[in-house]
């Protein structure tokens, strides 16, 4: 088992126009106490191999800052993020796959995408749901130990999503692969059974809930 303490602050950058000292003045504010109350995003986990970390809450409240913090800490060798896995142009989707066929189908049919006329499409060409997918696929293909994906299903209707969620559960478990995922949408909670769930609101602290015993809760001051 490994701990991870992330925090990320954002002080006030400034410089202050003309309107924003006029809105300053109307509200009282210097610019010691923006700065004061400036944002810090915090989180302590106890991560183990083949854990599913997801991080949740509304829009805005810092689900993304600490997926990132948390990427930055893993080596770069031992880490994939599906944002950063491009789309070939040049290729149809089954041969940006290394593996035996048979086994790359396998892989697709994971996260949802088995149509034969997908799989001998170009990844450029898909549906934006679809090359999320693919990235996904890519990512499990690669065979790292960490799989970092944000708004992780958010493109997909509900009903793949839960089907995605569920298979990425089991490959998680199987191949011991850590999967850091983060999304404002909660109803894949229970298809995807996350071993530690990351509780995010815009001003109180971050809520981590460990799955794997029901009573273990703690707060990271933010």
């Amino acid at each position: 088992m490994n701990v991870y303490d992330v925090s990320k602050r954002f002080g006030f950058a400034g410089p202050l126009s003309d309107k924003a000292v006029q809105v300053c003045r109307m509200f009282g504010l210097t610019t010691e106490q923006l700065d004061d109350r400036s944002p810090t995003h915090r989180c302590r986990l106890r991560i183990e191999p083949g854990d599913i970390v997801y991080l949740t809450g509304p829009s805005g409240s810092g689900k993304t800052v600490l997926l990132g913090e948390l990427e930055q800490a893993i080596p770069s060798s031992e880490r994939i993020n599906l944002s950063r896995i491009r789309l070939p142009r040049d290729r149809t989707v089954i041969d940006c796959f290394a593996d035996e066929v048979v086994t790359s189908l396998k892989t697709l049919s994971l996260v949802g995408l088995s149509e034969v006329y997908n799989i001998l499409n170009r990844p450029c060409h898909l549906s934006a749901g679809q090359k999320y997918r693919f990235r996904l696929a890519r990512a499990l293909a690669a065979q790292k130990r960490f799989v970092f994906a944000d708004e992780f299903c958010s493109e997909l209707d509900r009903i793949t999503a839960a089907t995605v969620a569920f298979n990425i559960h089991k490959f998680a478990k199987q191949t011991n692969t850590t999967f850091i995922l983060a999304s404002s949408h909660e109803d894949i909670l229970m298809d995807l059974a996350p071993d530690a769930l990351v509780i995010k609101d815009f001003t109180g602290p971050a809520e981590v809930i460990y799955q794997r015993n029901q009573n273990a809760r703690c707060k990271t001051q933010t």
